[in-house]
């Protein structure tokens, strides 16, 4: 990965190329934000360079992920019972040099493993002390990169602390995480915190015109819905940022959700629209959450008469976009988006589709009649 091919990030790659520079590169560092925002690809590229300034030819390596010192460890499933990352390199390898800003679903996904837990393991942190035992294979530096750091549970967290603490010479540590919610206090304190920030709107806008000429025109609009995400951007696009699918379904939810107050037969017709998504695989469903997000902000916009900000409007199938919009104000938007990060968080815990949707899609007939 070079730097030039990262959208966006421009102060954070110039401090970065600086510490290298100027040789103060902390031997362990915390990359925080989501995959979209190109934290990988900067951790890449940073690799990379350590590795040019000390052989020219290492360059080619890195791009291709086959540097002999460069180790990656990232989360598995328990595959006849070993859990190690080394097992499933070649299908990481493929997904990022395809997708270098692919996230930890789009990786689920990938491996087929949608019902599994992926994890980082207390064996996978065994098999990585004993390879940073060694000597390097070209004399110089040897770099861990570790990829959503968050997913290590309790036993490899507290060995890896134990690495952090005495780690072998001449070794550099870069872990990425999308929060630090679910790491080691205690490991947090021994690394170098680097906050990733979303991608900037303009940049984002310039790199998606630049890499798929697309036109001013759809390149804002995509813009707006992927906030700053170059990868989910990026799939907006191949999707040609029309989901038929999520709108038929959203307007269904929607009328149903307005009906059952009168008619409470219609939570019939709730729990069919929850056994339906539920059958989705998981990254499929949390894009259909971001989408209803969506759709209910741009209805907040439209109900407090700012149209120019409602890029994206529903009006297919009869739907009375600006009728809705009126049931969507201060009053109930903070509980809708609530619920839907609720049910969010619950997905990515691997909780019962079934039963989250439906509870979703119940509770939507709850906030959707408050008045402001």
């Amino acid at each position: 990965m070079n730097w030039e091919n990262i959208a966006g990030q421009e102060n954070l790659k110039r401090l970065l190329r600086d510490s290298i520079t100027e040789n103060r590169v902390s031997h362990a560092q915390l990359f925080v934000g989501k995959e979209g925002y190109g934290t990988l690809p900067m951790v890449l590229a940073y690799a990379k360079e350590i590795f040019s300034r000390e052989n020219e030819h290492a360059a080619s390596k890195v791009e291709h992920l086959n540097h002999l010192d460069l180790h990656f460890s990232f989360p598995v499933y328990t595959d006849n019972k070993n859990s190690l990352s080394k097992n499933k390199f070649e299908e990481f390898r493929e997904m990022i040099l395809a997708s270098p800003y692919a996230s930890y679903d789009d990786w689920t996904a990938f491996l087929d493993s949608e019902n599994k837990q992926l994890f980082i393991s207390a064996d996978e942190v065994d098999d990585q002390n004993q390879k940073f035992s060694l000597k390097s294979y070209e004399g110089g530096t040897k770099i861990l990169i570790v990829w959503r750091a968050d997913k290590m549970n309790i036993a490899a967290s507290n060995k890896f602390l134990k690495f952090l603490e005495e780690p072998p010479a001449k070794t550099v540590i870069l872990l990425t995480a999308e929060s630090t919610n679910d790491i080691l206090p205690t490991i947090l304190s021994r690394t170098q915190v680097v906050e990733v920030p979303r991608i900037h709107d303009q940049d984002l806008e310039n790199y998606l015109k630049k890499s798929f000429s697309v036109s001013e025109e759809k390149a804002r609009e995509i813009v707006h819905e992927a906030q700053g995400n170059l990868n989910d951007a990026i799939k907006l696009l191949q999707t040609g940022n029309k989901t038929d699918e999520f709108e038929k379904l959203f307007v269904q939810w929607v009328r149903d959700a307005f009906m059952v107050k009168k008619k409470p037969q219609f939570l019939k017709s709730i729990i069919m629209w929850a056994r339906e998504i539920a059958g989705w695989n998981r990254e499929k469903q949390k894009n259909f959450l971001n989408y209803c997000s969506e759709i209910f902000r741009l209805a907040l916009l439209q109900n407090y008469r700012s149209e120019p900000l409602v890029y994206k409007r529903i009006d297919a199938n009869g739907f009375n976009w600006t009728g809705f919009s009126k049931f969507i104000s201060g009053a109930n938007i903070e509980s809708i988006l609530e619920e839907i990060n609720t049910a969010d968080l619950h997905l990515t815990r691997n909780g019962n589709p079934k039963i989250i949707w439906t509870d979703l899609g119940i509770k939507l007939s709850r906030h959707i009649h408050k008045n402001s």
